[in-house]
C-alpha cells in the first residue's frame, strides 16, 4: 500500500546546499531557532564542529548536521514536529554558487541544428 501524499516520514529529514561555510550554518541555526516564539523555540542540547541538537517543547529534538562537499556546504535537518519550522530555516540560507563551466556553453547547448 503507498503512503498517503501527506506522510509524516516524507517531512521528518531535509536536505539543502548553501554558500554558508559550516560554522556559519550553525550558528545560523542556533539563532533562527532561539529567536522563535512560543512553542516554537528551540535552544542547543548538543554541538560539535559539523552539527547540533537542539530541543523544543516537550523535549521535540531538531538535529542539523552539516558536511562540507567540494566547496558547498551540504545541510540535513531532522524533526518528528518542527518541520515547518525547518524548512523556513533553510529557506534563509543562501543558495550555493552556480556551477563553474569554465567560460563554455553546457554541452546540451552546443548541439549542432540539423540542415536541411
Amino acid at each position: 500500500m503507498a503512503a498517503p501524499s501527506n506522510s509524516q516520514r516524507a517531512r521528518t529529514v531535509q536536505e539543502i546546499s548553501t554558500s554558508l561555510p559550516v560554522p556559519d550554518v550553525l550558528r545560523e541555526a542556533k539563532t533562527f531557532f532561539g529567536r522563535q516564539s512560543g512553542i516554537y523555540s528551540a535552544f542547543v542540547e548538543q554541538e560539535g564542529p559539523s552539527h547540533v541538537t537542539l530541543r523544543g517543547q516537550g523535549g521535540e529534538e531538531i538535529v542539523i548536521g552539516t558536511a562540507e562537499v567540494a566547496g558547498v556546504t551540504r545541510v540535513t535537518a531532522s524533526s518528528y514536529l518542527f518541520d515547518q519550522q525547518i524548512a523556513r530555516f533553510l529557506s534563509t540560507l543562501p543558495p550555493p554558487p552556480p556551477p563553474k563551466t569554465n567560460g563554455q556553453l553546457p554541452s546540451s547547448s552546443t548541439t549542432a541544428l540539423p540542415t536541411a
